[in-house]
C-alpha cells in the first residue's frame, strides 16, 4: 500500500523523524507485533512535537484515511493493558 506520512513543513528534521518513527510503531501494531515500551516512547516523542489534542486528532485522521490504521486504537489499547509487553491488532 502506498500513502505518505503526515508531516508538517515548519516541522524540524528530527521532529519530522519522530513523526514518522510513531508512525512506524503503529504500521507495526497492524502488520506483525510491535514492544509495549518502544511504542510508549515514540507515542511520547511524537507528543512532544504535536502536543495539541487537536492537531494530534488531524494527524492521526490524515494517517489512518492514507494507510487504513486507526492509531486511537493502537494507543488507546498499548496505554490500558500496562501488564503486557507485545501487542498486535492480530491478538
Amino acid at each position: 500500500m502506498e500513502y505518505q506520512y503526515p508531516i508538517d513543513v515548519d516541522w524540524s528534521q528530527e521532529e519530522m523523524i519522530d513523526v514518522i518513527h510513531f508512525f512506524n510503531r503503529v504500521e507495526d501494531y497492524y502488520e506483525r507485533q510491535v514492544d509495549r515500551d518502544d511504542f510508549m516512547n515514540a507515542y511520547r516523542n511524537f507528543k512532544k512535537v504535536v502536543p495539541g489534542k487537536a492537531d494530534e486528532k488531524n494527524i492521526l485522521d490524515d494517517f489512518e484515511k492514507g494507510s487504513g490504521y486507526n492509531s486511537y486504537r493502537a494507543i488507546k489499547r498499548i496505554k490500558n493493558e500496562t501488564e503486557t509487553k507485545k501487542f498486535s491488532a492480530n491478538d
